[in-house]
């Protein structure tokens, strides 16, 4: 499956798989039989169902789960959006490759594969208070970038960013498809005082004003980056190949909302990492209909608080598809 425009992604989208509602049932019957109280391990259950039904397996395993880290540059941090300077989105990939940041350590933890693609760092987006900040083709060479960076041998897939402006670009998007004002989807990121928050609801506004009657794909476009369009490849793809997706926090889940806007359903096969501290997260996933499984007030990005949920996944999984039925413990069923 090969796109070369947004309509031909759009396509895609619209006839990517579906949930195996018949493994979905013999995942359920085999539930039913585990030596345990009916529903006593409670969401743990209903992840488990949901993780066979798209697996096409009723008694899954989870054995090679994969991160991948997009990062990109943003025209609009000249704005003043940001706590850091552009300078260091590029640092922080080094330390990425280098295995010293947080999620080097989270992915190893959870024992997860982890790659870094660096998206044209030396080229930032255009300043979207102006002009668009991706060209249809700048969006559609990112999004294949994703698309081509999932393994078809990964059963659970992570995706994560570093991009300094962009929770500036994620609140845009936000905003954009789902209404409301600048402030209410635009939060303090990586710490900006008073006054560049006010900057950046007023770029986020400005964004808006240009662009927020687009359609979904094309908003992610205009108003998206470079790691924001690979992350929303690379979710895509997971659909393709029938790999569920542990979303992140607030600009991973504005990635995804693109999709969900484009083609409804199109998240079927994601569930929430975590709630983030970022002010419009929570906003975003009752948007979404995502219930996260974590919230411990994190606020980093780089798909952590997702990493951190790959345990809890594979908990569900392995409950579900190695404990003993009651047949087989020599257990009476009440």
């Amino acid at each position: 499956m090969r796109f070369t425009t947004l309509a031909e992604f759009a396509q895609i989208l619209a006839a990517a798989p579906t949930v195996n509602e018949t493994v979905k049932t013999a995942a359920g019957a085999h539930n039913a039989q585990l030596t345990k109280p009916a529903g006593s391990l409670g969401r743990l259950e209903e992840l488990a169902l949901w993780y066979a039904a798209w697996r096409n397996d009723a008694r899954p395993q989870i054995t090679a789960p994969q991160v991948i880290i997009f990062a990109g540059n943003h025209g609009v941090t000249a704005k003043g959006v940001s706590a850091f300077p552009a300078e260091v989105t590029a640092q922080m990939v080094a330390n990425f490759e280098r295995g010293g940041a947080a999620i080097n350590q989270l992915s190893q933890a959870a024992g997860a594969s982890m790659s870094v693609h660096a998206l044209d760092l030396d080229r930032p987006t255009k300043d979207f208070t102006k002009e668009a900040a991706m060209s249809e083709t700048e969006c559609v060479a990112a999004l294949k970038t994703g698309w081509d960076s999932v393994n078809a041998q990964t059963d659970l897939l992570v995706v994560g960013e570093m991009g300094i402006g962009n929770t500036t670009s994620a609140a845009a998007i936000c905003n954009a498809l789902f209404g409301g004002s600048a402030a209410d989807w635009t939060g303090r990121g990586t710490g900006v005082d008073d006054a560049s928050l006010q900057i950046k609801q007023n770029v986020v506004a400005q964004g808006v004003d240009l662009f927020g009657a687009l359609p979904p794909l094309q908003i992610l476009a205009a108003l998206g980056g470079r790691e924001i369009a690979a992350m929303a490849g690379a979710i895509a793809r997971a659909r393709s190949l029938r790999i569920p997706v542990i979303l992140d926090g607030f600009i991973c889940c504005a990635a995804a909302a693109c999709l969900e806007q484009a083609c409804a359903g199109a998240l079927d096969h994601c569930v929430a990492g975590h709630v983030s501290a970022e002010t419009a997260h929570p906003r975003l996933l009752a948007a979404l209909g995502q219930e996260p499984l974590l919230d411990l007030s994190l606020r980093l990005g780089e798909g952590s608080g997702a990493a951190l949920a790959i345990p809890i996944l594979r908990g569900a999984v392995v409950c579900h598809s190695n404990m003993a039925t009651f047949a087989e413990a020599g257990v009476s069923q009440g």
